[in-house]
């Protein structure tokens, strides 16, 4: 294995403590050993049988073990602690660890420490896998290698050592990740900030700052891009050092991406001059959030490659799974996998995709974000609503609260789980219908990750006789 210099200078003698040995850490733990580390592993399963067969990659590696109840006993005493974007960054036992001298990091922040190469980075509550792929894409059909990471793609610290100078790393940041971070890319994205994960973060500023933290460690020679039309992102202006520019598709900008009303052709704008990029109409990527998308993207690379790389990239590119993912055509009617709807914002950017009134299921786990939002695109878009989980009530609750809703003609169902809402779903369709899957909820309630979930929802559909 090719090893970071730098990195494995870094660990080399240090005690470190993994907190989990999830698929990043379990690629991690034997390098960090390799190079000389004392490592300890902290997690919450009992013994060592419950890591199944990395059981015996541990012993034979000799990590030393916290495990159970009390396995953040484990930080006493440690050099650097590994965080996982999971394990919430204010948990107090971890505050006292970094009081006493530790030093807390992860996977993410210790790549953009010893990145030798070019970092683009996208965060924002809504668009940003998309935005990510987006740019990935471009800069490979310019002919660049690409090491995608972060939120989506792979680990990227296990393979700092295969990283050229001359490479460019496109990374998706969630807010778990920036929480902590204490560097920013030379090109930073924020697509926009909403309501999100308010079950992790202490109230919506907490979230706020988390996603600052893409902006604030930037120079006078980086670029971030920010989304006009959000007020949050908007704001963030603020905490720009270096070059700054906006995509929106609601107005001209003389400064960065913007849809052209007048012929709708994306464009993009610097020194006083227009350039025409790409017809909307050459666009694969279904609905308006997805123009903003390919948008951001392009204020990202601009002037780093090619036009061609971009019209290439931006007529061809056809989306990412789950993401208003056509599934199938049954009996006339199509249904779509929008499982990527963990919140009422990404929702509404689905149902404004389609040019007729649809079918969607929604609900799910609560991540405690307001839904009154929602009510009235549902009313707008939705002749049947499948709604169920723990926000099934809680959307119905806005509905019944939204002054459109008494004249929005809705059928409204109940289901106890995605077999019957699917059911349901089915036996309201007729030719011609499309079917929403897009819950506006997280998935943690039945599914691990709304990925789990999209797949389950796939499944359901293509097993209909």
């Amino acid at each position: 294995m090719k090893y970071d210099q730098q990195l494995a200078a870094y660990v080399k003698g240090k005690k470190v403590a993994f907190i989990g040995a999830g698929v990043s850490h379990k690629e991690l733990i034997p390098q960090f050993v390799e190079m000389g580390a004392q490592v300890t592993l902290c997690d919450k399963k009992p013994d060592l049988a419950a890591f199944g067969p990395y059981g015996e990659t541990l012993k034979e590696l000799g990590v030393a073990l916290s495990l159970g109840e009390n396995y953040m006993d484990g930080f006493e005493g440690q050099d650097i602690i590994m965080r996982t974007p999971g394990f919430e960054f204010y948990t107090p036992a971890l505050q006292q660890a970094h009081a006493h001298g530790a030093e807390l990091s992860s996977e993410m922040e210790l790549f953009f420490k010893y990145c030798p190469c070019e970092k683009v980075a996208v965060t924002g509550s809504d668009g940003k896998t998309t935005t990510t792929s987006l740019i990935a894409a471009i800069f490979e059909a310019a002919g660049r290698t690409v090491h995608l990471g972060g939120n989506i793609g792979r680990a990227l610290l296990p393979i700092l050592g295969e990283v050229k100078p001359e490479d460019v790393a496109v990374v998706e940041l969630s807010s778990f990740q920036l929480i902590s971070m204490r560097q920013s890319p030379q090109v930073a994205v924020v697509t926009n900030v909403t309501p999100n994960h308010l079950d992790h973060h202490k109230d919506m500023q907490e979230y706020i700052d988390a996603k600052r933290n893409i902006l604030i460690w930037q120079d006078a020679s980086c670029r971030a891009v920010l989304g006009y039309e959000n007020d949050v992102s908007n704001g963030m202006k603020a905490d720009c050092k270096g070059e700054q520019v906006w995509f929106t598709r609601l107005r001209e900008t003389d400064n960065g991406a913007f849809l052209r009303a007048e012929d709708d052709m994306l464009c993009y704008a610097e020194n006083g001059v227009v350039t025409p990029v790409l017809p909307r109409s050459e666009m694969k990527l279904r609905g308006l959030h997805n123009v903003e998308n390919l948008l951001g993207a392009i204020a990202a690379v601009w002037g780093r490659v090619p036009m061609e790389a971009i019209q290439k990239v931006g007529s061809t590119f056809t989306g990412v799974e789950h993401r208003i993912e056509p599934v199938r055509t049954l009996d006339g009617v199509t249904w779509y996998n929008d499982s990527i709807g963990t919140s009422p914002t990404r929702t509404i950017a689905g149902l404004r995709s389609f040019d007729q009134k649809l079918i969607l299921i929604a609900g799910g786990y609560d991540k405690k974000i307001p839904y009154a939002p929602l009510a009235p695109e549902i009313c707008a878009h939705v002749k049947v609503l499948v709604l169920m989980g723990a926000t099934g009530p809680v959307i119905e609750k806005a509905l019944n609260d939204c002054p459109d809703f008494a004249g929005a003609d809705i059928k409204l169902e109940h289901a106890a789980t995605l077999e019957e809402a699917v059911e349901l779903a089915r036996k309201n369709a007729v030719s011609g219908d499309e079917v929403l899957f897009s819950p506006a909820s997280a998935s943690f309630d039945l599914y691990p990750n709304f990925e789990v979930r999209g797949q389950h929802f796939k499944r359901l559909v293509n097993e209909l006789k």
